[in-house]
């Protein structure tokens, strides 16, 4: 079992190239991945997409790499258009303002968009500089996951053990539920008919009501599914959408056994087993 949420960062330099990835990881129903990369490496946004995308199956993963590279050759041209809209603006505001003062080279310089810069840089050339500080990065990530998960597994089956002592509970109460539903019947057939009331119909009436309010079938079911429940937390590495669903079959069966049986005991089971079953649904809010 791992977690989706987690952290890893992991840097490397070589050849004057310094390469630093780091991968958040956050809850989420699928896989949402987040791509951060500068514009000049968006050529490569496809492969780090497809990369994550194969090491992990859900969470909202964050991704981002800064690269510093030392002596990066660049190139540098003037933009003569905006220096000389520049140099007009200026001129005419000092005219308006009445200011004797000429514009000078280096005003015009520290100018926005006069001097353009353009690294040239070839991204195809750094994805090996890349690709093993992203694999070291996805390794650590995944480790965090995986330790974060193994703490959420006995978490889970914590509460797995507690729905198990409820269904062995609410089964040593399954004779006293069909005497208490014998025992009313009798009751009221002795209110309206006193001593005349006939045993074999009484009998037949209890049959009827046990079919209706008995409660094995679900607690069968829900042996069942606490069996597969706690197969799929000990040996599924990525079993959330499937505990997902048999959260669901779970609490279906609870509510059916709470809703059927008058037994104090049984009810207060059915209590205990919806609680636990609450903190189930809160961890598997971060499993993968």
């Amino acid at each position: 079992m791992k977690s989706m949420t987690g952290y890893a960062y992991s840097e490397s330099s070589k050849d004057n190239i310094m390469v630093a990835v780091e991968i958040k990881g956050y809850n989420s129903r699928f896989l949402d991945l987040s791509i951060h990369l500068p514009v000049w490496l968006s050529p490569l946004e496809m492969r780090v997409r497809e990369y994550l995308a194969s090491r992990f199956a859900r969470g909202k993963v964050e991704f981002s790499v800064r690269i510093r590279e030392e002596d990066s050759p660049a190139s540098v041209s003037v933009n003569k258009n905006i220096a000389m809209e520049y140099k007009a603006a200026i001129g005419e505001l000092a005219k308006a303002l009445d200011i004797k003062e000429k514009v000078s080279l280096s005003m015009i310089l520290r100018l926005e968009g006069v001097l353009e810069i353009e690294a040239e840089k070839d991204a195809e050339k750094y994805w090996a500089h890349i690709e093993p500080v992203l694999a070291a990065a996805a390794d650590r990530f995944e480790a965090e996951r995986v330790r974060e998960g193994e703490h959420t597994a006995q978490d889970i089956l914590s509460y797995v053990a507690a729905l198990e002592n409820s269904v062995l509970t609410i089964s040593s109460h399954v004779p006293e539920l069909e005497a208490s539903i014998k025992e009313n019947l009798r009751t009221r057939f002795a209110e309206f008919l006193g001593d005349r009331y006939d045993e074999n119909r009484v009998l037949t009436e209890t049959a009827v009501l046990l079919m209706k309010y008995s409660i094995s079938e679900e607690l069968a079911r829900l042996s069942s599914h606490l069996k597969e429940f706690r197969f799929e937390v000990e040996q599924n590495p990525g079993p959330g959408k499937k505990l997902d669903f048999l959260s669901q079959e779970i609490n279906r069966e609870v509510n059916t056994i709470g809703s059927k049986s008058p037994v104090l005991e049984v009810s207060r089971a059915v209590v205990e087993m919806k609680s636990a079953l609450e903190d189930i649904r809160e961890q598997l809010r971060n499993v993968e």
